[in-house]
């Protein structure tokens, strides 16, 4: 093995070797075990969010591959409608083009080209993560396939009426002139007005009051609501107002929809442009008036001299026209939800318009009895209740999108008007006797990307056919998917397999948190904290990230505040980690927590793992090249230990896995690993290894334990760390008596409950303290490493000497302790260092040692520089300039610098009172 770890030098070379030998294809007669990928957009590259969750399911897919199951992690991307769509007209709009003068067919060309090129960077950016996905059977939702799935999804449901054409609200992008789903809405709270507007009454007797923030809408009100038990309001209840700036009138309603206590505690209603005016319209049987096209302009049902306006110009006009008829009473500043399109940054309306609906209540109370019946199981445990309550207030879903990227609506209408459903034109005119000079025409819209993302479980395995993977991996093992899309994909990916597998799409569904940066904000473009996993992997150059960062962006304006940041976080860029740091780091951070904070001191954390992984493993080869045949063995205690150290590891690891909790099961490794087998064991081996007192069979044992417990490590930890564990295992393995192409294609570590034995714990948790209490005492005295100490054991009980003796070459070698007998009853103990341990003293006499003057003079000296330190320290932030002026951060650094002189200067106390008392 090379001296030093070089991920780069290994890593994609495994995973080369890896796909060429087909390794992560199904195979054996073990149960079945699939996850579906949650297919990635294709439109860009993977985020870190998607880099944790192919992590959590890569591991399981390992994991249960090395179990023994028939294991298929199905690959795939989504083409993302819109988000693609938007890409490429930007494309498009730099050569000074449209996609409507280039034409429909013409278009999807290009998105076609674009595809190829964007799914490519993600296919290769999964690679690089080591996802071991069955690339032979990727899918994209626009296959011919896939696309043939979802048109007979369609054509089922609307044969059975559970889809329809409807004139419903939906959230209008007036930019993009399409409806979109409420996950493409995102609603931030901004700066803006509430408006007071007098309603006067129709027969002259007063008026009512009500505020808007959206006094443009007034236009296409149809009521003013009050509550029903609204004293100051009842009697008015049936009466008409005059509706200002138009000619009609409208009544007042009773609903218990409206808040007395809101406002004057009048709500003016437009149904046509307010999604819960909608509904109060719909219960008291109101008229719905649009006023807006669907350019977010003033149309032709409002009064005359607003049409053709700007919505935002159309405000100013008719608060100008309000405040000249004496009807505008107060302008409030007030703070309010503001609905944009996530990919245009319009404000989305509320819009009434013609859609296709998916009737949604038939479908969901199947879906709701999966789960209260545990078919479906969620973990962690409470995101049931989460689905729960969507699942029982859920509406029906708008599934047409009027865009041209996607899957066209299989619908045509004939010249009367007519519509019709089929798969193919061609069925429709069969089915129905249309001649063919009867004219047809396809609709124009496309379906929403969520409706073929209900179908993925199932159409990824061949349905509506009925294949030979439909039969073996579906219903899927689990779906890894995090808690911010439990209602748009993985409610409707239950209702839809139900219906048409008459199966649940998957057993259980584990919900992660969403990967934040250090300080829990979200990972964004305009906040300048996004993290690219590559460059983690790879490396990169500040220059380049603040190049990254900057590029691209939005608001351009951020760019220098962006730069300025990244410079001060990165100086020197980001160094090369390696895809197992990373991928541990995800694991570690796999709590059941909802906000999952990434730090890179923490990757940096896990590269010294691997770098101590890999030096353990050049250790135990190097010390194992000399195997001593195949004679006896005799087993030390700390082999006997770390074996039964290694079954305890064995089985939290396997609980952490079975119980969806990747940090127990990363920690529970990485402890076993760090502390037990490095730290500890290693360094017990030596003196059975090195000493011409061992004998040959007690060699042979620590050896082959050397051996037995790095390979099976290798396998533990394979799941979270497939490279460096693939790299270390062909050199290992066939020292274990293990061959294969793979150490993926071996069986993962077993451990029967119990296996461990706490004698052995017991044991060697005594030596080890033993050993602890004298490297102290040395630390604390500066007493050189290579000084042989006598040693005297005090209060120590037939036990205590008994473990003693059977440990002393370890302890002797290990401590550094020469010399070691226990005092005799009566025997005045000379002036001593002293460890404790239990009951009984370790004494180190200091006769010869130490100058005791000497070290309460060094002491002092040290003590009088902390003192000096902290005094100037303390001064620092007692001025009160400073902590006004000075950065945050540089306030923080320097209270932590006071804390540490505390902390110092105490423990030089302690090592003063010890030394004084050797006098």
């Amino acid at each position: 093995m090379d001296k030093t770890y070089s991920p780069t030098d290994i890593e994609e070379r495994i995973y080369r070797h890896w796909e060429q030998e087909g390794l992560f294809a199904p195979i054996g007669d073990g149960p079945s075990y699939c996850i579906v990928i949650p297919p990635p957009n294709v439109t860009g590259t993977l985020h870190m969010g998607h880099a944790f969750q192919d992590t959590i399911m890569d591991a399981l897919t390992r994991f249960h591959r090395m179990s023994g199951d028939r294991t298929l992690w199905q690959p795939g991307m989504d083409h993302a409608g819109i988000a693609t769509q938007m890409v490429v007209e930007r494309q498009l709009n730099a050569e000074r083009l449209t996609r409507h003068e280039l034409g429909r067919e013409s278009f999807e060309k290009r998105v076609w080209q674009w595809k190829e090129q964007s799914g490519g960077t993600i296919a290769r950016q999964m690679r690089r993560l080591g996802a071991s996905v069955d690339w032979s059977r990727d899918r994209f939702t626009m296959d011919p396939g896939m696309s043939a799935a979802v048109q007979e999804a369609f054509v089922r449901l609307h044969e059975e009426g559970l889809i329809y054409r409807g004139k419903r609200l939906v959230n209008w992008d007036p930019v993009l002139k399409t409806a979109l789903s409420d996950l493409e809405v995102l609603s931030d709270e901004e700066d803006g007005n509430l408006w007071h507007i007098r309603y006067p009454l129709a027969d002259g007797s007063g008026h009512l009051t009500v505020a808007t923030t959206r006094p443009e809408t007034m236009l296409g009100d149809t009521a003013v609501a009050v509550h029903p038990d609204d004293e100051r309001f009842r009697h008015l209840v049936g009466l008409h107002i005059a509706l200002p700036l138009c000619a009609r009138e409208i009544p007042v309603i009773a609903d218990a929809y409206v808040d007395p206590a809101f406002g004057s505690g009048c709500v003016k209603i437009t149904p046509a442009h307010d999604f819960n005016d909608y509904e109060v319209g719909q219960r008291h049987g109101l008229p719905l008036i649009n006023v807006l096209t669907a350019d977010a302009v003033i149309g032709n049902a409002a009064p005359e001299r607003y049409r053709g306006l700007d919505r935002f110009e159309a405000r100013k006009r008719v608060v100008a026209d309000l405040e000249a008829a004496g009807l505008l009473e107060k302008i409030e500043a007030h703070h309010l939800m503001i609905p944009r399109g996530d990919r245009s940054g319009a404000v989305v309306e509320p819009w009434l318009t013609d859609q296709w609906y998916v009737r949604i209540e038939p479908l969901a109370a199947p879906a709701v009895r999966a789960v209260e019946e545990g078919r479906i199981r969620f973990v962690p445990a409470n995101w049931d209740r989460t689905y729960f309550e969507w699942m029982r207030n859920i509406r029906d879903w708008c599934i047409s999108r009027q865009l041209w990227w996607g899957h066209r609506i299989p619908a045509w209408y004939g010249p009367d008007g007519a519509v019709y459903v089929g798969r193919s034109e061609a069925e429709i005119r069969k089915r129905h006797g249309i001649a063919p000079g009867v004219a047809l025409r396809q609709d124009e819209d496309v379906l929403d990307t969520w409706f073929s993302s209900a179908l993925w479980p199932f159409s990824t395995m061949g349905w509506p056919d009925e294949t030979r993977e439909l039969r073996s991996f579906y219903p899927t093992s689990v779906l890894v998917t995090g808690f911010d899309i439990i209602f748009f994909w993985v409610a409707r990916m239950i209702m839809m397999g139900l219906k048409f597998t008459g199966e649940v799409p998957f057993r259980e569904v584990y919900v992660h948190g969403l990967i934040r940066d250090n300080e829990g904000q979200k990972m964004s473009k305009s906040k300048g904290n996004v993290l690219d996993q590559l460059d983690i992997v790879d490396g990169i150059t500040l220059d380049a990230l603040v190049a990254k960062r900057t590029s691209g962006l939005m608001q351009p304006k951020l760019a220098p505040a962006i730069a300025k940041a990244t410079r001060k976080q990165y100086p020197e860029g980001i160094s090369a980690y390696g895809t197992d740091a990373l991928r541990f780091t995800f694991a570690s951070l796999a709590t059941q927590s909802r906000d999952l904070r990434f730090d890179l001191g923490r990757v940096e954390g896990y590269r010294n793992f691997c770098n101590k992984l890999w030096n353990a493993s050049r250790y135990v080869l190097m010390a194992t090249e000399a195997d001593g045949g195949d004679g006896a063995e005799t087993l030390s205690l700390a082999d006997r230990w770390v074996r039964s150290r290694l079954d305890a590891a064995t089985l939290a690891v396997r609980d952490g896995f079975s119980q969806y909790r990747f940090d127990l099961a990363a920690q529970a490794v990485y402890e076993f690993t760090w502390y037990e087998f490095c730290d500890w064991y290693l360094e017990f081996s030596k003196p059975v290894l090195q000493s011409t007192d061992s004998t040959a069979d007690e060699r042979r044992g620590t050896r082959r334990t050397l051996i037995f417990v790095l390979e099976a490590l290798l396998r533990l930890l394979h799941p979270l760390m497939p490279f460096i564990t693939e790299e270390i295992w062909h050199r290992v393995g066939p020292l274990a008596g293990k061959s294969g192409d793979s150490i993926m294609r071996q069986p993962y570590p077993a451990a029967e409950p119990g296996a461990a034995d706490p004698r052995l714990d017991l044991e060697m948790r005594w030596v080890m303290d033993f050993i602890l209490g004298i490297r102290r005492i040395r630390g604390e005295l500066d007493i050189a490493p290579s000084l042989k100490l006598s040693i005297l054991l005090q209060d120590a009980s037939a036990e205590d000497l008994a473990r003693h003796d059977r440990n002393a070459a370890s302890i002797r070698r290990l401590a550094g302790v020469g010399e070691a007998r226990a005092l005799a009853a009566g025997e005045t103990a000379p002036q001593a260092a002293a460890a404790l341990l239990g009951s009984m003293n370790i004494l180190v006499p200091m006769a010869g040692l130490i100058d005791v003057d000497a070290e309460l003079e060094r002491l002092g000296k040290r003590r009088n520089k902390l003192e000096q330190e902290l005094a100037r320290a303390t001064a620092k932030l007692g001025n009160e300039n400073f902590v006004r002026n000075a950065p945050v951060e540089v306030v923080a650094q320097e209270l932590a610098r006071v804390e540490e002189f505390k902390r110092e200067l105490a423990q030089l106390a302690d090592q003063l009172k010890r030394v004084a008392s050797l006098r």
